[in-house]
């Protein structure tokens, strides 16, 4: 193991005390790893949510090696995919870290188990599932309710915000939006749109003139 500068350990420390942190926010769902790079015989220095199997002490992974050889080596891989040793399915990212030099000392990677969210991704889709072909047909949204609602959703993403946040200006500029689609003319329009803007229907009336 090669002997480290106070700077060096500096770092170390803070990053084990990040990856501590990260792992008490992201528990049980993703493992946080430090690994120390000065020391690729044993750097897994930290673990955080054990969800790999992997010990205090195990060696550099592939992605440690390549950052031990390559200082150019990028230091951010975001969300690629991954895999558990028993077959479970990951996403990871892994963050290199720098001396003052410009060599990578240290990893922070985190790698979260996707079983739990595929199953819940299953069975949100088996739930919200409908036999639209079965009778009777009925709509319990008055008339043209999902056009106006579509058209709100439409203009807050152009504002990058959702419905409810809109300013007070961007209300009354998507009110003229809708008048001038003809969608205020449809039955019960300022119920749905106050509804869905979280204001009262005189505001609508209001933002509309």
């Amino acid at each position: 193991m090669k002997k480290r500068t106070p700077e060096q350990l500096r770092l170390l420390d803070q990053v084990e005390e990040i990856a501590r942190a990260l792992g008490e926010t992201f528990a049980p769902f993703c493992e946080v790893v430090v690994h120390d790079l000065l020391d690729p015989q044993h750097a897994v220095l930290a673990i955080h949510n054990n969800l790999s199997g992997r010990e205090v002490g195990h060696p550099a992974t592939e992605l440690g090696l390549a950052r031990i050889m390559d200082p150019e080596y990028p230091a951010v891989l975001a969300n690629y995919a991954n895999q558990f040793a028993d077959g479970r399915l990951a996403k990871s990212t892994s963050v290199g870290i720098k001396d003052a030099n410009g060599k990578y000392i240290a990893a922070l990677c985190l790698n979260v188990d996707l079983t739990l969210f595929q199953s819940f991704q299953t069975a949100m889709a088996q739930f919200v599932t409908v036999d639209r072909n079965a009778s009777p047909q009925e709509s319990l949204d008055p008339t043209g309710a999902e056009l106006i609602r579509a058209r709100i959703d439409q203009f807050a993403a152009r504002l990058a915000t959702s419905p409810r946040a809109l300013k007070t200006a961007d209300r009354r500029a998507l009110l003229q939006e809708l008048k001038g689609a003809g969608l205020l003319d449809m039955r019960r329009s300022a119920e749905t749109i106050a509804a869905y803007l979280g204001v009262s229907r005189a505001s609508v009336y209001a933002y509309a003139k």
